[in-house]
């Protein structure tokens, strides 16, 4: 059901893009029994946030482009009935390096005896284990303390530090480059580096850049459900966009596809949204407009000057195998190392000389990635063909790769990139991986990859930037508002990763974004 093109209606609530923080925003809205339109210009909801089928001819549904989840509160699935489920890795990771001319590898989880034992072997005595403990010890107090904070209004800077309860941890995350706290806990390089890459993903910086955009981007990675645990989507992210679509469809609200968004015009009181479709032009009125875009977006549309956008700096590489590739460590089996995240290239001092290279302008000359195996943890996106013939799937993230390396030659800089990441990888492998790619119907390797530049066109996100801008702090600052979504103009509210605790797979915008709505039509005047 989508609006008539040539006719005003007036909603209570317009929201402009369906990705997965709009979805929840109307989810809460019209289950609240406000009417409520949903303004997608694809095809389909679900934003970056989708499971697709990448390859011609493969029953196999990845997740695209946002992978994993941690920061999504069990009160948003459980609040709107989503019929949504994650299952638990049973590694957190796995690092193979090379020591004294052995392959080895560092193994964290599959039980605490495990990873002691796998701590020990690579550094020869039990120092790090016992530091590693300690260190996320403290991360997990602030994770207890800070995540329930992010479905509540926005507590001040204070009052975040008093709830924290820990000087040692707020000075650690808050204040300080998060790469003295890691010198100071770890002496091993590789660990040091491990514990550095949640620091690190999207986002780039040096672990002691001195704006601490590292510490906001470590601190959103540890403090997901209380645990800093990263989990794998039943079914795959699409899954979850899947439930909060018919959540909020069940609930009144309208999902109109193929209609853009091209003007929002707002007086305080009232607004209207115009939006182009395949049938023309129409207008939508509001009582409330939420933005699930990038605060770049939301100027283009309010017609003020857009900020300049946040550069990205990831490769994301989606591939399918017929089989995964056997390791140089005889020690660790593939499906334990793969069914983590596994490291490539994670050194502390090989993280900061790609750093180093890639702010000269230069790609690394080790990218430095992580992987995972999907279908290890969750083999139901891989379809009865696929499943029986022992496909797997990986996902590799690329780290420190800025948008601005892309620019000359964005196909051909992707490529070289792409063959010299996997390069890194084979190096722990025993077996080239380029053999255990599956092929699609057209006899092509199962493998794509997307530059920040490839986001920004396909999905609009500024710079190719997944978190839509720097990552804030979860406290209150100049202009941020009660809730963190508030804009300059009173109405119109901005419900996407560029809201203050935005970021990842969360719906914390899109709620927040409903509870301000709600709030001010409670508030007299």
């Amino acid at each position: 059901m989508t609006p008539p093109p040539s006719t005003t209606r007036t909603y209570d609530a317009v929201i402009v893009g369906g990705g997965h923080n709009g979805l929840v925003a109307a989810a809460y809205l019209a289950r609240a029994g406000r009417s409520v339109l949903v303004l997608e210009r694809l095809d389909h909801t679900g934003g970056a946030a989708v499971s697709t089928e990448p390859f011609a001819g493969v029953d196999a549904r990845l997740s695209r482009y946002s992978y994993l989840v941690s920061l999504l509160p069990k009160k948003i699935v459980r609040d709107l009935g989503l019929d949504f489920r994650v299952r638990a890795r049973t590694v957190s990771s796995y690092t193979p390096v090379e020591r004294a001319g052995r392959p080895t590898g560092l193994l964290v989880g599959g039980g605490e005896r495990r990873t002691r034992e796998s701590f020990a072997r690579l550094t020869g005595s039990q120092r790090e284990y016992a530091a590693w403990q300690r260190f996320y010890a403290m991360t997990g107090h602030v994770a207890q303390r800070v995540f329930p904070t992010l479905t509540e209004p926005l507590p001040t800077r204070d009052e975040l530090r008093r709830r924290v309860d820990d000087e040692t941890a707020w000075r650690a995350l808050f204040e300080e480059p998060v790469g003295l706290a890691i010198e100071e806990h770890f002496a091993d390089d590789l660990v040091r580096g491990v514990a550095l890459t949640d620091a690190l993903i999207g986002t780039f910086a040096d672990a002691h850049d001195p704006s601490l955009a590292q510490n906001r981007c470590f601190l959103y990675h540890v403090i997901g459900g209380g645990t800093g645990a990263w989990d794998v989507p039943v079914g795959g992210m699409g899954a979850l966009t899947d439930a909060l679509a018919d959540a909020a469809r069940a609930a009144g609200a309208v999902l109109a596809t193929g209609h853009e968004a091209v003007r929002i015009d707002a007086d305080g009181r009232t607004a209207e949204v115009t939006f182009r479709s395949a049938d023309g032009e129409g207008v939508a009125a509001a009582r409330h407009v939420l933005v699930n875009a990038s605060p770049h977006e939301l100027a283009v549309l309010t017609g003020d000057a857009p900020p300049a956008p946040a550069e990205g700096a990831q490769l994301k590489v989606n591939m399918l195998l017929t089989r995964l590739p056997r390791l140089r460590d005889p020690d660790t089996d593939p499906r334990e190392a793969f069914a983590g995240t596994f490291h490539i290239a994670e050194g502390y001092e090989q993280l900061a000389a790609a750093h180093a290279r890639a702010a000269a302008g230069e790609l690394p000359a080790a990218p430095p990635s992580e992987i995972y195996c999907h279908s290890l943890t969750d083999p139901t996106i891989l379809g009865p063909g696929p499943a029986a013939k022992g496909m797997h799937t990986l996902t590799l993230f690329g780290l420190h790769t800025p948008a601005r390396l892309f620019a000359r030659d964005n196909d051909a800089v992707r490529e070289e990139l792409l063959k010299s990441t996997l390069a890194q990888l084979d190096a722990h492998l025993a077996e080239p991986l380029a053999d255990c790619l599956a092929t699609d119907a057209d006899g092509r390797p199962c493998i794509e990859a997307r530059s920040p530049l490839d986001l920004e066109r396909d999905l609009r996100l500024p710079g190719g930037n997944i978190f839509h801008r720097e990552l804030s702090w979860p406290h209150a600052q100049e202009g941020t508002g009660h809730w963190g979504v508030e804009t300059a103009r009173a109405g119109v509210l901005l419900c996407g990763a560029g809201a203050v605790r935005g970021g990842g797979v969360s719906g914390v915008p899109g709620h927040n974004a409903a509870m301000a709505v709600l709030e001010r039509d409670r508030t007299p005047g």
